[in-house]
């Protein structure tokens, strides 16, 4: 894993309670998470017997990414809220410290209980697309201003990493031998479509499965929250549609494209190319999950999976 700037402790992280939310600050902490970007310690139980967590920033790269969801997400929150799926809204805000060197904004948002959705049999998923696909048509509407970034919702000859030839071919080394024509040909056809026409939407930006938390039900497994909105932005929502074949297996993927196509511009659903660019974003995105399995060996069985599911869907 990359080195973080600054190391998080439950000693950091209970000093700065003490110094922005004293209210807040004796209750038991632990770190449940220790991400690339940030690190997640779960705060309480508070006195009515709910836990909070708090999101801190590792590194200096990701400290803008705390600010975004800071920004966007109570703007969201009203529409986000009718879907019954949890999301990070920040409760409270932590601010930098100058005293206790810690020069970054952070988040105190809500605990969900579950688990990410990475860690479950892809099967079980089928039985939650249509509330992903509910949360995503929810966030995807025209948006006003929004977080810059250049590297979600752009067409895709935009991306530096994507329309160099020497990057391509890196990124077509991680693919094995015998499936890189097809991968080759996958990324050709989806470059090639036609471009976003419609108005920007919300996007979440990294709805992989890493970021979903699922949990049991009476009915089964069912979506509860969609986490890490660090990439929210606005553009193409075929880079958030990606997420058909990083997530589900066939049966998923029909589930979550008809309940997309349901909902999705009133009922009309997205146009074709709008999913033949998702291919390629899925494709980019299962590649770039392939490039480092020692920092991040958790993304490994995501991106094969993904390319499992685009190859499939190409033969």
């Amino acid at each position: 894993m990359v080195a973080a700037d600054i190391d998080i402790s439950t000693g950091l992280a209970r000093d700065l309670l003490a110094e922005q939310h004293p209210d807040l600050a004796t209750l038991p902490l632990e770190v449940v998470a220790n991400g690339w970007d940030n690190v997640m310690l779960r705060l309480g139980p508070l006195p009515d017997g709910r836990n909070l967590a708090l999101r801190l920033p590792r590194r200096e790269a990701a400290a803008h990414l705390i600010e975004h969801e800071q920004a966007a997400l109570p703007r969201l929150a009203p529409r986000l809220e009718t879907t019954g799926i949890a999301f990070p809204l920040p409760v409270r805000h932590g601010h930098p410290s100058e005293r206790l060197g810690f020069p970054w904004s952070w988040n105190i948002i809500r605990w969900v209980d579950g688990v990410t959705a990475s860690r479950t049999d892809v099967a079980g998923r089928a039985a939650w697309a249509g509330e992903l696909a509910n949360f995503l048509v929810t966030l995807h509407v025209p948006a006003d201003t929004a977080p810059p970034n250049p590297l979600r919702g752009v067409p895709l000859a935009a991306r530096p990493d994507a329309a160099d030839p020497a990057v391509f071919a890196a990124r077509l080394a991680r693919v094995p031998e015998a499936l890189r024509g097809a991968a080759t040909r996958l990324w050709q056809e989806a470059i090639a479509a036609p471009a976003h026409g419609g108005p920007d939407v919300w996007l979440h930006g990294d709805p992989h499965p890493g970021n979903l938390v699922v949990r049991e039900s009476a009915r089964g497994q069912e979506l509860a929250a969609v986490v890490d909105f660090g990439d929210v932005t606005s553009g193409d929502p075929a880079s958030d549609l990606a997420t058909a074949w990083l997530t589900f297996d066939a049966e998923g993927h029909a589930r979550f494209r008809a309940a997309v196509d349901a909902g999705a511009r009133d009922g009309r659903g997205w146009d074709e190319a709008t999913w033949t660019r998702s291919r390629a974003w899925a494709l980019m995105y299962a590649t770039n999950m392939l490039a480092h399995p020692d920092e991040h060996p958790w993304l490994v069985p995501i991106g094969e999976h993904g390319l499992r599911r685009l190859l499939a869907d190409d033969e």
